[in-house]
């Protein structure tokens, strides 16, 4: 008998429906967020830097098609990568009027080697002009799908870390775009402040039984001049250990349908950004220890998954 698959992974998925290895290309469209500019709030998530994840590229002044020539020609030296997908990931992408985001958007498409578009945005920055907007690059044969900034579920987490909006809000938002055929990535962090095992996994069971169609784990880190290094230091908060993380992902991706593809299994800083935890800046050795420990102990993708009725 067939050893089962530890997990349904990202680069497993696109040699399926390509026939081929795919990179994704990141792209900084400078674009702002609705709890930085004093819509919903102001500073971001507890744990943001000035870049909102991502490259920080468009901060450094490269438009979004020197963006993406400089990563083609970097992704050329492996022959063996033949076509890309456009990976808008800094800050919320779809937080512009439509116009712009179209606009934005069909720049970046500069080769033919490109084949899709993955859309980094918050559920409360999802409406009917964004999905119709969406509707049209499928038409035209990309593949596409949006990637939604869930975090947890709690609404008292998402207060706490300032995030801007409700577990409804992303209720809503995931709604639209499934009633539309719009693939949804859902991003959630492990070790937020206050949240207990059973919290997190309560939002993994969430996911499941909404059959989302990817998945990005992340470990919560502290990045240098973010208001959680100021908890930090004041010893208010203590970040996730990695034997915890990779206890609590290996359960987590037991839990969720065979066919949900896990994108990410951990996060992935660089030292000089970060305080700590510092193993989240070893991404292989994270990976390489929770595929043991999946094996070790029996786990896979959809062991203790239970389709609701």
């Amino acid at each position: 008998m067939a050893e089962p698959i530890l997990y349904y992974s990202l680069s497993r998925f696109f040699k399926e429906k390509f026939g081929e290895r795919i990179r994704r290309i990141p792209v900084d469209a400078g674009l702002g967020c609705p709890n930085r500019d004093g819509t919903k709030g102001y500073g971001g998530c507890i744990y943001c830097d000035k870049y909102g994840s991502g490259t920080g590229l468009s901060f450094k002044g490269l438009s979004v098609k020197e963006q993406v020539e400089l990563y083609l020609k970097k992704f050329e030296k492996n022959p063996k990568v033949k076509k890309f997908i456009l990976y808008f990931q800094s800050y919320s992408n779809t937080y512009a009027p439509v116009s712009k985001l179209k606009e934005l958007y069909d720049t970046a498409f500069i080769d033919d080697r490109i084949v899709g578009l993955a859309i980094g945005t918050r559920p409360d920055c999802i409406n009917p002009e964004v999905v119709e907007l969406l509707k049209y690059y499928q038409k035209k044969g990309l593949y596409l799908w949006i990637e939604l900034g869930l975090q947890s579920k709690h609404d008292k987490t998402l207060k706490l870390i300032n995030r801007g909006h409700t577990f409804k809000d992303f209720l809503d938002a995931y709604e639209l775009l499934k009633k539309n055929d719009i693939p949804v990535v859902v991003h959630i962090i492990f070790g937020l402040p206050e949240e207990t095992d059973e919290m997190m996994l309560e939002t993994v069971k969430t996911l499941a039984d909404l059959k989302i169609d990817g998945v990005k784990f992340h470990a919560l880190y502290i990045v240098k001049g973010s208001k959680l290094a100021e908890l930090y230091e004041k010893g208010l908060y203590k970040p996730i250990e990695l034997n915890k993380y990779i206890e609590l992902v290996a359960k987590a991706i037991s839990m969720l349908p065979p066919e949900t593809v896990i994108h990410r299994v951990c996060s992935e800083a660089k030292e000089s950004d970060i305080i700590a935890p510092i193993w989240v800046t070893k991404k292989m050795e994270v990976i390489e220890k929770l595929r043991k420990y999946m094996k070790e102990r029996g786990y896979y993708q959809g062991k203790y998954y239970k389709a609701s009725k």
